[in-house]
């Protein structure tokens, strides 16, 4: 039996025509003997404009409508979908790098002591062009605490993008998914896989993340000042209690 990478999208109408690229990029993926993705696309809500820009024969491929409750929501409700022993974030509007899911894959399968990794990151202009970012650490493993504590230090920007996020799906599960957040709800389970495990860090880009007017964190409610105050303090706070609780991945008991 094939062991599989559960590759998790939220969609909402506007975002879907991006849909056939990020597909495109999933096909480009290889994995080891052995491994499959299964690419599970849920929408954020009802509509009929998403599922045409899905491909209609692949059975790698599984879509899934709900009630509109933001992406934290659609993300959560694309776990329940389908099982595997990794989850793999794929916003519906960005794109995987050549061999993002191997690179990840080998980094925890390598070591069971790894609950997540994340990758670096370009922003993907409307011009095509690509733009890296300022401050990532060094390829290698991330000790806890250390994304929360650059986190606070530096006006809640991490050195790490939550959009590249690859993690076991127990872990995952077990601190409860994203955040039920209008926004940061990514950040929220990154700080928290941080606050409770060691992860990984890959120098390699791993994702194209598309800049677009249209997508949710360029709205300026995205940036208004009291919600985001809010939303970062209920973040900190969970990471923090997570730590000084000493709930940790792996469990002591092995």
């Amino acid at each position: 039996m094939r062991r599989r990478i559960l590759v998790v999208t939220a969609v909402h109408a506007p975002s879907a025509r991006f849909l056939p690229e990020a597909y495109a990029s999933l096909c480009r993926q290889e994995l080891p003997d052995g491994w499959e993705w299964h690419w599970v696309v849920q929408e954020d809500g009802r509509s009929t404009e998403v599922a045409p820009h899905l491909p209609g024969d692949d059975p790698r491929v599984t879509f899934g409508q709900g009630r509109p409750g933001g992406p934290a929501v659609a993300r959560n409700l694309a776990l329940a979908r389908t099982a595997g022993e990794y989850v793999k974030v794929l916003d519906a509007d960005d794109q995987l790098a050549p061999g993002a899911l191997a690179r990840d894959l080998a980094a925890l399968e390598g070591d069971p002591g790894i609950g997540w990794a994340t990758s670096r990151v370009l922003d993907l202009l409307p011009d095509g062009s690509t733009v890296g970012f300022d401050g990532e650490p060094e390829d290698g493993p991330i000790e806890c605490g250390a994304v929360l504590d650059y986190w606070a230090a530096h006006d809640f920007y991490a050195q790490v993008h939550p959009a590249s996020l690859f993690a076991r799906r127990a872990l995952l599960l077990a601190l409860g998914g994203w955040m039920a957040l209008p926004a940061s709800e990514d950040t929220g389970l990154l700080l928290a896989l941080n606050a409770t495990s060691r992860g990984w860090f890959s120098s390699e880009v791993g994702l194209l993340y598309r800049k677009w007017p249209g997508q949710l964190t360029g709205q300026a409610s995205h940036l208004e000042a009291a919600e985001r105050a809010a939303r970062m303090a209920v973040i900190e706070a969970r990471a923090r209690e997570l730590a000084r609780f000493r709930w940790s991945y792996p469990a002591a008991d092995g």
